[in-house]
């Protein structure tokens, strides 16, 4: 797609390509929406995710579409931007180019941003992967859901459920937030929702094992509301291994710590790597894959290529900063605006200087950890702010209030309404 087959009205304009949906790209091509540029917005899915939640549609809370909306929505009356539904296969930054699956010729650019997140590491063994999927995208959450609750049915079936454990025991491995998280809802839904749904089992049976290499839970909070959160993990049952790495992995069961476990249930929420930008670009990555990119977010000596969010090494005092949504939202802001002002022809931004307003982690319904600067706080009024906060940034206004409902329905009679196992899932 040459410059003068993007639109008619916006031909002469520069053009941006941003590639990546996710927090960080519609940020970056919401501000350019209203500037004088030609703005191509690429992911290889049509729609984009509120990663935060996703462990909700894994375990029953929430539809998959509570979640997830379609980018071109977004953008319907912004008419220099074009969303296209591709895969970027590789990128000439001298060229200034970007090489799709779906279109026959390059796609030029005049300044790009890269916003394409991160995806599930295990840690040079890519073999356990059939084993223990990973929970990234919407079909993999619903993937998880449906292996979640065959294997209830499959429990009820045998002539002795206590027999057969490898069907109930699920591992998780990995204790940072999305671990956590899954682990606190498995747990509710297994002892509430579930309790009464069975004749032949008994959902309480269930073992959940969470698995950290780490010395404890949620590293990146305080030590002492780490240990809250441990506390009240093992409280609803859940078995927290720390200090334990994963020796093996297959489809009977994983090693850990020398002890053999029996399950078919493993969930991979340990580390992640980031796309392969890096690669792409041909320029100097951290040990994570990351970009390492100047002040500016720009990689170096090419003042036109911007990499945000998850799959850029952005420095501040010192440290790189974490990836979560707000960094991603801050830095896809500020490429916009960047590239906003020299289109203008204006003086240029700042440094990037992300702001810090503190981490969330939820453990069930009525308890989350709040911590920003000094100020910490756990129990039932973190987890209304976890709350508060996870509402405001849903994208659309129908989904804030369709998942607030099923919230507090959820609270006050424990049930969960999307329990479906999907056909593709349940006749593997």
């Amino acid at each position: 797609m040459s410059k003068d087959e993007h639109s008619s009205g916006t031909a002469n304009l520069p053009r941006v390509i941003i590639v990546g949906g996710g927090f960080g790209g519609l940020a970056a091509a919401k501000v350019l929406a209203k500037a004088p540029a030609q703005v191509l917005l690429i992911d290889k899915v049509n729609h984009s995710l509120f990663q935060p939640l996703l462990y909700q549609v894994a375990g029953s809370m929430l539809d998959a579409g509570d979640i997830a909306f379609p980018i071109r929505g977004e953008f319907r009356k912004e008419k220099n931007v074009i969303v296209a539904m591709a895969e970027v296969i590789g990128i000439d930054k001298h060229k200034k180019c970007v090489y799709v699956t779906n279109w026959p010729r390059p796609l030029e650019y005049d300044y790009l941003v890269l916003a394409t997140g991160v995806e599930g590491s295990y840690f040079g063994h890519d073999e356990w992967a059939p084993h223990a999927p990973g929970m990234k995208t919407l079909s993999d959450a619903i993937m998880l859901r449906s292996r979640i609750l065959k294997a209830f049915e499959e429990a009820e079936l045998q002539e002795d459920p206590r027999a057969h454990p490898e069907l109930t025991t699920f591992v998780l491995v990995g204790a940072g937030p999305t671990g956590c998280e899954l682990a606190g809802t498995l747990a509710e839904m297994f002892r509430h929702t579930l309790k009464a749904e069975f004749r032949r089992f008994d959902p309480e049976m269930a073992r959940i094992i969470l698995v950290e290499a780490g010395p404890r839970v949620l590293p990146m909070f305080s030590p002492g509301l780490s240990e809250k959160a441990r506390i009240r993990l093992e409280r609803m049952g859940v078995e927290v291994r720390l200090g334990h790495a994963v020796e093996h992995v297959d489809a009977e069961g994983v090693t850990i710590g020398g002890e053999r476990i029996k399950t078919r249930n493993m969930i991979w929420t340990a580390g992640v790597r980031a796309t392969p930008v890096g690669t792409w670009l041909g320029v100097e990555t951290d040990r994570m894959g990351r970009v390492k990119v100047g002040p500016d977010l720009t990689v170096p000596g090419h003042p036109e290529v911007f990499v945000v969010g998850d799959a850029a090494e952005i420095i501040q005092n010192g440290r790189p900063l974490p990836g979560v949504a707000p960094v991603a939202l801050q830095s896809g802001r500020y490429a916009g605006k960047l590239i906003a002002r020299r289109i203008a022809g204006k003086a240029a931004l700042p440094p990037f200087a992300y702001v810090d307003k503190g981490i969330l982690a939820t453990i069930s319904r009525n308890y989350a950890l709040l911590e920003s600067g000094p100020f910490k706080l756990s129990g039932p009024i973190a987890k209304l702010a976890w709350a508060f906060v996870h509402i405001f940034y849903l994208m659309e206004n129908d989904d804030r209030m369709v998942v607030f409902l099923k919230w507090v329905y959820a609270y006050f009679t424990r049930k969960r309404g999307t329990r479906i196992i999907e056909d593709s899932c349940a006749c593997e």
